[in-house]
């Protein structure tokens, strides 16, 4: 009784910040602005409207082609790295594991004026596909550490059967591994996508008029002439709701997909 109360309290501190994000921006900028909250103001979509009347829709698709395109080329890596140090161990692949734990460890702010830098030199800067390949890079060793870890649950028999008929690695990967391993795919997926889509430092560093992509056009509703709390609301849910969507819709597989292996 005790547990599930302290659940459903944890639960509710977790969401009312959200919540409340949602509520105000259905206030006008005066109720909104109010230093003691007004939970039964009238509610307008004046935030809602300010924000579209801007044209969003170019910085959330450079968003949705950023995340979609990284998390795939993510996938197309980390399902056969995660094959090799999970199914068909390579020579020292608890090395490889941990090479790829420590590029992890690197500050992100220690890495930006190299990663300009290349980009500047390349004529990258402001490219959307530039973006792709960053966030594919940076999500890459978590893939492969979650990925490995729901492979190794593969039963191995499914594949010697497999491999008795006759079918390749890369049959075997797409039409063996892949269906069994679902759950953890989406997982990995999602997870991909949600770095990708909630990155701002070096998407404000690299990218300008053309590839800016949706968080740091949310930046830009903080301006020098003051802090629109209802309009950055607004932005700030219309920007949340790809995630949110994507989370729903995969919800079950991601909570099967990151208990799997938990217990034997």
């Amino acid at each position: 009784m005790m547990l599930g109360l302290l659940a459903w309290v944890c639960g509710l501190v977790f969401v009312a910040p959200v919540a409340w994000m949602v509520l105000t921006s259905f206030h006008s900028e005066t109720d909104a602005a109010t230093s003691t909250p007004s939970f039964f103001a009238p509610l307008t979509l004046d935030g809602y409207n300010t924000f579209f009347d801007t044209n969003p829709w170019p910085p959330l698709m450079n968003s949705l082609s950023a995340s979609v395109g990284s998390t795939l080329l993510v996938l197309l890596l980390a399902v056969p790295a995660a094959y090799a140090l999970s199914i068909k161990k390579v020579e020292k692949w608890s090395d490889v594991l941990f090479f790829f734990l420590t590029t992890k460890m690197l500050p992100v702010v220690a890495g930006l004026l190299p990663i300009y830098l290349v980009a500047q030199y390349t004529g990258m800067l402001d490219n959307i596909s530039f973006l792709v390949v960053l966030y594919t890079s940076m999500n890459l060793p978590i893939a492969v550490w979650l990925m490995r870890s729901f492979l190794a649950e593969v039963p191995k028999e499914i594949m010697e059967a497999a491999a008795l008929d006759g079918a390749g690695l890369a049959v075997t990967i797409r039409r063996v591994v892949a269906p069994v391993a679902m759950p953890g795919i989406a997982a990995t997926s999602l997870i991909c996508f949600i770095f990708s889509w909630n990155e701002l430092l070096f998407a404000r560093v690299l990218t300008g008029v053309v590839a800016g992509t949706a968080p740091v056009y949310l930046t830009g509703f903080v301006t020098s002439q003051g802090y629109f709390l209802a309009k950055v609301c607004a932005a700030a849910v219309v920007v949340s709701l790809p995630v949110l969507v994507a989370g729903f819709a995969a919800q079950d597989k991601l909570v099967q997909g990151l208990s799997l292996g938990a217990v034997k």
